[in-house]
């Protein structure tokens, strides 16, 4: 299985971070697509460089490389994750803009009927995001807003993150342990 991961230019950059790691440990091939605004971000909230980020995937492309497999729709894989999805990225996606290409491979996702993960973090909602998800979804993306529970009492921010990230696991069908789970 090979699954392409998205990390967009929204706070958050940890949840696409975690998610190459847990995919790498379990043998899982990535391909990953980085935005500009992406690779500032991760500067700004982790430890991490972008092309350490960029070192956890097993493909990394840049965003205007339309050459890159998962561009077409014949380039089978599990699916897509954007993981954190702007509302820059939520808006092109909901409405066919691919202009980049992760945009593009979300879009080849929903026009292959693939699982399409949309992390999205931005808070408060407007009505534009609202009405953009709804869009999305109604399109064949997932919806998955960054907020995790705590009925599992996170001690850190780890636990928080590795509930969004098995969450995300979950939806692709991935088997996963990472988070505890509802009793």
């Amino acid at each position: 299985m090979e699954i392409a991961v998205g990390i967009s230019g929204a706070s958050g950059v940890q949840y696409g971070i975690r998610l190459l790691e847990v995919l790498e440990e379990k043998g899982i091939k990535t391909h990953l697509v980085l935005t500009d605004a992406a690779s500032q971000i991760i500067r700004i909230e982790t430890d991490y460089t972008p092309e350490a980020v960029e070192k956890l995937a097993t493909w990394s492309y840049a965003q205007k490389d339309f050459s890159a497999p998962i561009a077409s729709g014949s380039y089978r894989t599990g699916g897509m994750v954007i993981a954190p999805c702007s509302m820059k990225t939520l808006a092109a996606v909901a409405n066919g803009v691919s202009d980049t290409l992760l945009t593009r491979a979300a879009d080849v996702c929903l026009k292959e009927e693939r699982k399409l993960i949309l992390m999205t973090r931005e808070t408060p909602l407007n009505l534009i995001h609202i009405e953009n998800m709804l869009r999305a979804k109604k399109a064949g993306a997932s919806i998955l807003p960054a907020c995790p529970g705590f009925y599992s009492r996170p001690r850190t921010l780890e636990d928080l993150i590795d509930t969004m990230v098995g969450r995300t696991l979950d939806l692709l069908g991935i088997e996963n342990e990472i988070y505890r789970r509802w009793k």
